[in-house]
C-alpha cells in the first residue's frame, strides 16, 4: 500500500505491505459549510449562551480581535470580515479596532506569512499588532489564580472595550483541544505566566494531554486565566483535512468552545483496536511541520497508539529548520532526556520552549523515534533525541527488520489533526 503522507506544502508517498498495515487513522470525512461567510455571519447573529455580536457592540468605544499566528492553519479571511463589519455597522470606528496576534511565546510574524493569515486587503486598513510574550512592559498584571499562577496580560488587549476572541479547534497535545481559552494563553499571556503554565507540575500531568478536557489541569488553569482577563465574545472554527471549515462556533467563549470540541472530536477521533508496533505519523504539513518544534506535536498524536518499546516514524518537512534559537541551543545541549525533566523542577534551569523538549521526552520515554526530513542538516538531525533517516523508506525497512515481517504498521498521514486512541475493553 502507497500512504500519502502530508509534508511541507503537498505529500510525501510511502510504500508499506499490505499485510502491515495495521490501520490508516484519518480524521472522519464531513461536508465542508457550502457558505463561510455566511455561516460566520449567522454564529455572529444567534451566538451560543451570549448576546448577539451587534448588541454586545452597545457602549463600546474600541475592540480588540485576536487571532492565532502563523502556526494555525485559521481561515482568517473567511471569518474576519464578518466580524469587522458587524463592528462597524454597530457604531465602533475603524481606527478603534485592533487585530491582535496571539503570538504566545513564538516569534512575530512577518509581512509575507500575515498576508497569507489575513489577506493584503485586512493588512492594508486595520491596525495589526503582534503579542510580545517577553515585553513585560506591555504587559498588565491581574493577580493570580487559584492556584498561584501569575496573570500577566497584553495591555492591548486589557484596555479595549470590547474583546472578541478567534481560533481554531483541534486536538491539542496538552490542553486537550486548541481554541477558546488558548487565544488568551498562552496567546496573549506574558512569558512570566508560561513559566508556570509550561511547567513540569503542570506538563507531567497525565490528563494535560491530546484530547482531555476534563480535570486536565492546563484547561483548567487557562479558562481561569481567561475569565480573569475577559472574553466579551468568542468566535472558533473546525476545519477539515483540506483545511475548509466545517463548523463555527461563537458566542460565551467557555460554551461555544466545549461545543466545539465535541462536534472536533466525533469527526478526529480514530481508534486501533489494539496498540501497533510502530506507527508513521506526519505533523500535518505546513504550518504545523515548519520546524521541529512544531513537528513534535505529531510524535504526541502517534504515542497514543503505539506499544511501549515500539517505534515512531516522523516526517516533516521543517522548512524553519529546528525552531527557535532558545529550544535549538537546549536540544543541542542536552545529553540525557531522564536528567533533563529532573532538572525542569528547579526554576532555575527555565528556558524558553523547553516544554517541547519535554514533550519529545514523554515520547521517547515509551518509543524509538525515527525521523525523516529534508530540511535539517543531517549532521544536525542526530542531535535530537531520533533515529535520523536519509530516505522515509529507510524507516519501514528498520521496522520490519526490528519486529519481523508481521509487524503491524498503523498510519496517521494527517498527524496533529487526529485523535488517535485505542479502542476501550
Amino acid at each position: 500500500m502507497q500512504v500519502e503522507m502530508r509534508y511541507g506544502t503537498g505529500t510525501l508517498p510511502i510504500e508499506i505491505p499490505d499485510k502491515n498495515v495495521a490501520g490508516v487513522l484519518e480524521i472522519a470525512e464531513s461536508v465542508p459549510l457550502s457558505d463561510g461567510d455566511k455561516a460566520v455571519q449567522e454564529a455572529l447573529a444567534q451566538p451560543i449562551a451570549s448576546p448577539p455580536l451587534d448588541e454586545l457592540v452597545e457602549g463600546r468605544e474600541s475592540a480588540c480581535i485576536v487571532i492565532s499566528d502563523i502556526t494555525r492553519p485559521v481561515p482568517n479571511k473567511v471569518i474576519l470580515p464578518p466580524i469587522l463589519e458587524t463592528l462597524e455597522q454597530a457604531g465602533i470606528p475603524r481606527e478603534k479596532i485592533t487585530i491582535l496576534i496571539a503570538t504566545g511565546i513564538h516569534r512575530p510574524n512577518n509581512a509575507e506569512e500575515l498576508e497569507i493569515m489575513v489577506g493584503r486587503d485586512l493588512m492594508e486598513k486595520y491596525r495589526i499588532v503582534s503579542h510580545f510574550s517577553q515585553q513585560p512592559e506591555t504587559h498588565t498584571y491581574l493577580g493570580t489564580t487559584q492556584n498561584g499562577t501569575p496573570i500577566y496580560i497584553d495591555k492591548t488587549y486589557l484596555e479595549a472595550d470590547l474583546k472578541i476572541t478567534t481560533g481554531l479547534i483541534e486536538p491539542h497535545l496538552m490542553a486537550g483541544y486548541s481554541g477558546g481559552r488558548k487565544a488568551i494563553c498562552p496567546g496573549i499571556a506574558s512569558i512570566e505566566t508560561m513559566k508556570v503554565m509550561h511547567g513540569p507540575e503542570l506538563m507531567e500531568h497525565p490528563k494535560s494531554a491530546v484530547g482531555i478536557l476534563e480535570g486536565n489541569p492546563f484547561h483548567l488553569e487557562a479558562t481561569e486565566i481567561a475569565l480573569t482577563a475577559g472574553v466579551d465574545f468568542n468566535l472558533n472554527v473546525a476545519i477539515d483535512k483540506h483545511r475548509q471549515i466545517t463548523g463555527v462556533f461563537a458566542g460565551d467563549m467557555v460554551e461555544s468552545h466545549r461545543l466545539g470540541a465535541a462536534f472536533v472530536e466525533k469527526h478526529a477521533k480514530v481508534t486501533l483496536p489494539a496498540a501497533a508496533d510502530a506507527v508513521i505519523v506526519s505533523s500535518a504539513g505546513y504550518p504545523l511541520d515548519a520546524t521541529f518544534y512544531q513537528a513534535i506535536k505529531g510524535l504526541l498524536t502517534a504515542v497514543e497508539v503505539v506499544k511501549q518499546g515500539g517505534s515512531i516514524l516522523l516526517v516533516a518537512a521543517c522548512s524553519e529548520g529546528i525552531g527557535s534559537k532558545p529550544f535549538t541551543d537546549l536540544i543541542f545541549k542536552t545529553d540525557d532526556l531522564t536528567a533533563f525533566v529532573q532538572g525542569l523542577y528547579n526554576p532555575a534551569n527555565f528556558v524558553i520552549d523547553q516544554w517541547q523538549l519535554e514533550e519529545l521526552a514523554k515520547v521517547a520515554r515509551k518509543a524509538d523515534i525515527y525521523f525523516y526530513t529534508d530540511g535539517i542538516p543531517y549532521h544536525q538531525r542526530v542531535k535530537l533525541f531520533v533515529h535520523p533517516l536519509k530516505k522515509a523508506q529507510e524507516g519501514i525497512e528498520e521496522i520490519l527488520t526490528r519486529y519481523g515481517t508481521d509487524a503491524q504498521i498503523a498510519v496517521i498521514p494527517e498527524g496533529p489533526y487526529v485523535l488517535a486512541q485505542l479502542e476501550e475493553i
